[in-house]
């Protein structure tokens, strides 16, 4: 089972989304969470993983079956050593569960990250992962269902997160 995450911010309250997926190439979604979180930290830069850490956590907590991986919409590693918001959620999970960062955007100074183009796409995702091979994990993120730059699980995450 793959859980794919996200969080939409509005002005005083976050909400996270979950979609629980069989596979990586699934066009459909086994389960779908969403938690709202009244209180949120503010962002602070470079230290993204404080505000958006306990909204996931928050999220996972309502899954039903045992989650195989975890695709996070960011990186997982700011540059060689620093870790990220995948990292900080892998260390949150004790380690066990491998994490998965898929951004749209490059992270300046991301050293890990693996661009992957989709679809007749020119603008890459930047593919990052922590207990999982990133250069399979970058094969598996190309291999998603989707015709489009973002798989259809992503989209689907997003979309759940922003229409709660």
């Amino acid at each position: 089972m793959i859980a794919c995450v996200d969080v939409d911010y509005r002005d005083h309250e976050a909400i996270a989304a979950c979609v629980v997926a069989d596979e990586w190439t699934s066009s459909t979604t086994r389960e779908e969470h969403v938690v709202r979180i009244d209180e949120v930290a503010p962002y602070e830069p470079g230290k993204f993983y404080l505000r958006e850490l306990p909204c996931l956590r928050a999220v996972l907590a309502r899954v039903t079956v045992p989650i195989e991986v975890v695709i996070v919409d960011g990186q997982v590693w700011l540059d060689e050593d620093r870790p990220g918001l995948g990292a900080r959620l892998y260390e949150a999970l004790g380690g066990t569960i491998p994490v998965v960062g898929v951004a749209k955007t490059e992270y300046r100074g991301a050293t890990r990250a693996i661009e992957v183009c989709r679809g007749e796409s020119k603008s890459p995702l930047y593919v990052s992962a922590i207990g999982i091979d990133a250069t399979d994990a970058a094969a598996k993120v190309r291999a998603m269902h989707g015709a489009y730059r973002m798989p259809t699980l992503l989209a689907r995450v997003d979309r759940v997160a922003r229409d709660a």
